[in-house]
């Protein structure tokens, strides 16, 4: 089974082979598709819809199953702080699993930042002195000292997406 995950980076693509393990026998490639959301999802919602998008340009490029994550930030109501959220959509073409991730409240240094119009990866970048903190250990990574870099995070994300592929309970 071939299975396309809508993204360059490859801690996405490491996610979901972590997730897929031994299942389907899988060959994982990267496919380079577009979220159609914001480069900075905000909110639940965004944050969905840009999983599912890309799960499903993903699949539409010629894929058995196509994954798609999205990292995003959003507002829980009666919870103060803004929080790193992370989404996964999986498809066939006929059904989609959802499936989502650590959250994680920001540093309200780092919050205020995004909710002024910066993109989270950019301000960690800034805040850690490093680059591409996004591709490496990422937000959760970093605001966890390593007890749950961003690929872990991710592949629990994607382990939710694929419920309906992988059991006959939905």
């Amino acid at each position: 089974m071939r299975v396309g995950v809508g993204s360059r980076n490859p801690v996405k693509v490491a996610a979901t082979e972590a997730a897929l393990g031994d299942r389907f026998d899988a060959t994982v490639e990267s496919v380079a598709v577009e979220s159609g959301v914001a480069e900075q999802p905000f909110g639940e919602r965004e944050t969905v819809a840009g999983a599912e998008n890309r799960a499903r340009r993903a699949f539409e490029a010629g894929y058995d199953l196509g994954v798609g994550l999205e990292g995003g930030v959003a507002e829980v109501p009666g919870i103060e702080g803004l929080y790193l959220v992370m989404w996964a959509a999986v498809t066939d073409g006929d059904r989609v699993g959802r499936g989502g991730g650590v959250r994680l409240r920001l540093p309200d240094a780092v919050a205020e930042r995004v909710r002024a119009g910066e993109e989270l990866g950019p301000v960690m970048d800034d805040v850690l002195g490093e680059s591409n903190v996004a591709r490496n250990q990422g937000a959760a990574g970093a605001l966890t000292d390593g007890i749950v870099d961003r690929e872990e995070a991710l592949a629990g994300a994607v382990a939710g997406a694929l419920g309906p592929f992988v059991t006959d309970h939905y």
